[in-house]
């Protein structure tokens, strides 16, 4: 009995041995295994680099849409300035603020487009307010 003793002792031991080997390298990998995974998916991870950088793509878009805007009504803002004032300018836009056309324009009137509140209620029999 004793030489079944010693080599359960022995495995035992061996079995130990490996356990207390296999758990840093074991830890080690995991440690490195989530550093990895939010590298890439955490919050400053590449996926979201890759989002921030198509948000800041297209807000780019938007800074440059409106830049062109501004300065398009910068250059109509400075010629109604008193100094360089420009007559065609100022007359546009009277035209545009009183709602006045010059006597040799041309009006169209346009035949008023049929209003759908007032086909829906006259389909039910009710006349139109």
């Amino acid at each position: 009995m004793t030489m079944i003793a010693d080599l359960t002792d022995t495995l035992a031991r061996a079995a130990k041995s490996a356990i207390r080997q296999a758990i840093m390298p074991a830890l080690c990998a995991c440690v490195v295994a989530y550093f990895a995974y939010y590298a890439i998916h955490g919050d400053r991870g590449l996926v979201a680099k890759k989002h921030m950088q198509d948000e800041i793509g297209q807000a780019q878009e938007v800074l440059s849409q409106l830049r062109t805007q501004r300065e398009d009504m910068e250059r109509r803002a400075q010629l109604l300035r008193g100094d360089g004032l420009d007559r065609d300018m100022l007359e546009e836009r009277a035209r545009q603020m009183l709602n006045f056309s010059n006597p040799r324009d041309v009006i169209v009137k346009l035949p008023k487009l049929a209003d759908p509140q007032a086909e829906s209620t006259e389909k039910q029999g009710k006349p139109a307010n």
